[in-house]
């Protein structure tokens, strides 16, 4: 299993466990996220996602896995689908960002509600090097949480963003020398408040995200792979 679930009283812990390959998923590791997620989600208030050890908090999508995918598999992109379900659980989510959030780790830190960074947390998308774009809600919620401007950089640039810089942008809310227990903290006092009031806000502070757009990131990624790899007739 590369995906570990653990409650502890009102606040879950998501961990991701694959340091071999930086946290990198696939199809199975998604779904692994997806199901462990909802399941927690049913019974605390507040989930943190974290990985363990200290090379990365996650690389992004499985190389071997990226390039077997066809334009059906991105028009139908199952990262997005499963971080928007993420970004949209009823709970509060945190992501505890130990190392480098590179490619889909930096979306999948994005989906969450809250981020908690450590001193050698680094975040990119190089997508657009690779002939991609960041389309599991990377170019949506990145330019929502820091403006257009600075997502260009980062997305059209790439710019990598460090640590204390993505504190100064509010891209992270907290540095910490151990951000998975300053994030678990952060949780127990979170979950402390009122879990309806919680819920609630959630909901109307996020009413505002754009279905439209990440179909956009959807289309625009399918094209790209149909360059890349034509499907047959």
């Amino acid at each position: 299993m590369a995906v570990h679930a653990a409650r502890e009283g009102m606040v879950g812990t998501l961990t991701l466990d694959r340091p071999e390959k930086a946290h990198a998923y696939d199809r199975a590791h998604l779904d692994e996220i997806l199901e462990r997620s909802q399941a927690l989600a049913r019974d605390v208030g507040v989930i943190v996602v974290q990985s363990t050890g200290d090379r990365a908090f996650c690389g992004g999508a499985d190389l071997d896995a990226m390039n077997a995918a066809s334009f059906l598999d991105a028009l139908e992109l199952r990262s997005q689908r499963v971080f928007e379900c993420l970004s949209r659980l009823s709970c509060v989510t945190i992501a505890a960002v130990q190392g480098p959030a590179i490619a889909g780790g930096f979306e999948l830190a994005l989906a969450c509600d809250l981020r908690v960074a450590g001193p050698a947390a680094r975040f990119a998308l190089p997508e657009t090097a690779l002939g991609i774009i960041p389309s599991a809600g990377g170019t949506t919620r990145l330019a929502a949480l820091v403006g257009a401007s600075r997502a260009k950089a980062v997305v059209l640039g790439g710019d990598g963003v460090s640590a204390e810089q993505a504190l100064s942008w509010g891209l992270v809310h907290r540095l910490s020398t151990d951000p998975r227990a300053e994030a678990a903290r952060w949780g127990e006092q979170i979950a402390a408040r009122d879990v309806v009031a919680l819920r609630l806000a959630k909901q109307v502070m996020d009413a505002e995200a754009s279905a439209a757009s990440l179909a956009r990131e959807r289309v625009a990624e399918a094209i790209l792979y149909a360059r890349k790899r034509p499907e047959p007739l």
